[in-house]
């Protein structure tokens, strides 16, 4: 079957984990992706989260669909094969320091001499400019800066940061988007290449809403609520008989009607601020233990099945095993099923996206480090001989 972005050729220069996600993404729906690693380091996402056998279980889904290559860029010599191969690459992702290619030789300017059609997608916590452009960061800092922190938590606790890589990921299918834009400006109105400037935290309050609109134009800023929203209301997570928790989202009126008439508390909803979302919320109190006192009287099915029944939004609380299991997961595919040559089959999420004509596919796992770069430079025209001088000198 037909991949939608098959043709386009990506080197993919970035480490943990915005930018190696993003050339994923693009992978998945048939990018010819080139993972660039440095000879003696490799990519840290190798290093990070659990092993299974040797294999690290992170890279075996992070490095889905790439050819991997090792190439010393801050190496003079290195510089030049990764010039030698942008002369048929489409696009570039990078993550380093702002200045650092420029450092290497490969400024924006010059790579755009030698493919004025490549685009640059560049990955960094603050952006290209700006004060802090030359502070290290990763995206937990996106993830403090941003304000997402601050309004995650109970109210009498401490700010939250997420448990995984939210602003990495974020960033990522971000990043995905950009790089799509652009091609699709170059090639469709056939313009030149150009650069992409991703700053992880800009995503981020893109995703957290009205926050700033709210702030400019009424001067309020939003505090912790815990598992219950600002906009609207009963929206929490509840116990019931059986010790299981079930979320509850009220965000369209009706279904916030059905919900109190479901517990039967349909007085409430003559009352003046049930009206509004945020006259619910400002109510919470009496809503969440209207709902929780009937939830907490029942077990988890006989809760799930009258909400469906009431046709009211209820979604129970899952860990990963609970996932595993789902009918509505396992009918979808959602987390699918890969080889990898090590570990056989290998469970992890699927492409992020279905296309009815064109979908995307896992054709290979993460590859081990430097496994395509003998094929990838013979490619580029380097011979035998010439590839061992190149391996001697820590260029590959």
């Amino acid at each position: 079957m037909r991949s939608p972005l098959e043709g386009v050729r990506v080197i993919d220069a970035s480490t943990l984990f915005a930018g190696p996600l993003a050339a994923t993404i693009l992978g998945d729906y048939g990018a010819d992706v080139t993972k660039i690693e440095h000879p003696a380091k490799g990519d840290p996402a190798r290093g990070h989260g659990p092993s299974k056998d040797g294999v690290p279980l992170w890279w075996t889904m992070l490095g889905r669909n790439k050819h991997t290559v090792n190439l010393n860029l801050g190496n003079e010599k290195g510089a030049e094969v990764l010039k030698k191969a942008l002369k048929r690459t489409d696009v570039l992702i990078e993550n380093f320091r702002p200045g650092t290619l420029e450092r290497w030789g490969l400024a924006p300017e010059t790579l755009h001499e030698i493919n004025p059609k490549l685009i640059i997608a560049r990955v960094t916590t603050y952006g290209q400019f700006g004060p802090y452009k030359n502070r290290p960061g990763f995206g937990t800092l996106a993830e403090a800066m941003s304000g997402f922190a601050a309004i995650t938590g109970d109210p009498d606790g401490p700010p939250t940061l997420p448990p995984f890589g939210l602003a990495d990921g974020i960033a990522a299918i971000t990043t995905a988007q950009a790089i799509m834009t652009a091609l699709y400006d170059r090639d469709v109105h056939d313009e030149p290449g150009q650069v992409i400037d991703l700053a992880i935290v800009e995503p981020m309050l893109t995703v957290l809403g009205m926050q700033a609109m709210v702030y400019d134009q009424l001067g309020q800023v939003q505090r912790r609520t815990g598992n219950r929203s600002v906009n609207n209301a009963p929206r929490n997570t509840y116990r019931t008989a059986d010790g299981r928790w079930l979320a509850i989202s009220t965000s369209a009126q009706a279904i916030a009607e059905r919900v109190m008439r479901l517990v039967g508390r349909p007085e409430l909803i003559d009352e003046p601020w049930f009206a509004t979302g945020v006259g619910r919320a400002a109510h919470a109190d009496v809503l969440d233990e209207a709902v929780g006192s009937w939830i907490a009287a029942r077990d988890a099915k006989t809760v799930t099945d009258e909400f469906e029944r009431a046709q009211a939004a209820i979604g129970p609380v899952y860990d990963i095993a609970d996932v595993f299991t789902d009918p509505q997961f396992i009918a979808r595919d959602s987390v699918t099923t890969a080889h990898d040559p090590t570990l056989g089959p290998v469970r992890m999420p699927g492409p992020l996206y279905r296309l009815s004509q064109t979908p995307g596919s896992i054709r290979w796992t993460g590859r081990p480090r430097g496994a395509d770069t003998d094929d990838v430079l013979a490619g580029l025209g380097y011979d035998e001989e010439e590839r061992e001088k190149l391996r001697s000198e820590g260029v590959i």
